[in-house]
């Protein structure tokens, strides 16, 4: 092969490893489902983790209030197992993000239980670095 056949191959190469590495990293959607992963992140984790963030700003004042807590943390715990079901998970960031925030949400989620609201307030923090986590890696 000359040079310039095998410059051309290496260039070929270094796109083709490229564009694989770029399909693995933005997951858009499920394999057999139609949600994309940007239509669960808009209509269910970032809607429920802001207004779970916003809810603990103050302590909850009623039975409502702390249900309505629980109902938050609990979806964001279930969407920890959605992100990683129908092959949506490409690499073991994406898994250790969904990982903690399926742990980080289920403390929540015990704290609210126990009308504990310092500790919801405090373990809502791994919530959020779950979610960094990822977002580093995958978000555009």
């Amino acid at each position: 092969m000359t040079m310039k056949k095998l410059g051309f191959a290496g260039v070929m190469i270094v796109a083709l490893v490229g564009l694989s590495l770029a399909t693995q990293a933005q997951v858009k959607k499920g394999k057999t489902r139609p949600l994309t992963t940007k239509q669960m992140m808009a209509g269910l984790v970032k809607p429920q983790c802001a207004g779970l963030g916003e809810a603990l700003k103050a302590a909850p004042s009623d039975d409502k209030a702390w249900e309505e807590l629980a109902t938050k943390a609990a979806l964001l715990n279930e969407s920890g197992y959605s992100l990683m079901d129908d092959g949506r998970c490409p690499d073991g960031v994406w898994a250790s993000a969904c990982k903690n925030l399926q742990t980080a949400s289920a403390a929540v989620l015990a704290k609210i239980e126990a009308k504990d609201y310092a500790g919801a307030q405090a373990e809502f923090k791994g919530v959020t670095a779950s979610c960094g986590e990822c977002h580093k890696a995958h978000k555009k």
